[in-house]
């Protein structure tokens, strides 16, 4: 399975809160971010976050949509966040949306893991095209 490796660089537009409550935020963010290395190109995302009051507890859903060249090749596709952290034990899925690519990329399909080390943001994104 060919994999794509690079980096990225993250701007999050948090919106004020709309659920406070017992312990538990409720927020959206706007999410935009630049990708290099084996995937060059941007992408925007809307994410849905639950923050608790148990520190390094929340969760949080997403859908990206990146636009750019994958191993050169030029086209989009839309990938879909699911992540945990209970007590800082962090769990994300990221997944393609199955049918999402356009042009060169029409019938892309995988999973991207992503990693946060001292703020340096990094993709290793495993992908078939059928």
């Amino acid at each position: 399975m060919p994999t794509a490796r690079g980096t990225f660089e993250v701007n999050m537009e948090p919106e004020p809160p709309f659920l406070e409550q017992d312990g538990v935020t409720l927020n959206r963010n706007v999410v935009r971010k630049e990708f290099s290395g084996d995937m060059v190109g941007s992408s925007e995302a809307q994410m849905l976050a639950a923050f608790t009051g148990t520190p390094g507890s929340a969760g949080y859903v997403a859908i990206e949509h990146f636009k750019g060249t994958v191993a050169g090749r030029s086209g989009s596709f839309v990938l879909q966040h699911n992540g945990v952290m209970d007590k800082g034990d962090a769990k994300l899925m990221v997944t393609i949306v199955p049918d999402s690519g356009t042009g060169e990329l029409v019938g892309i399909s995988g999973t991207m893991e992503l990693d946060n080390n001292e703020g340096q943001h990094s993709y290793v994104l495993e992908y078939e095209i059928a």
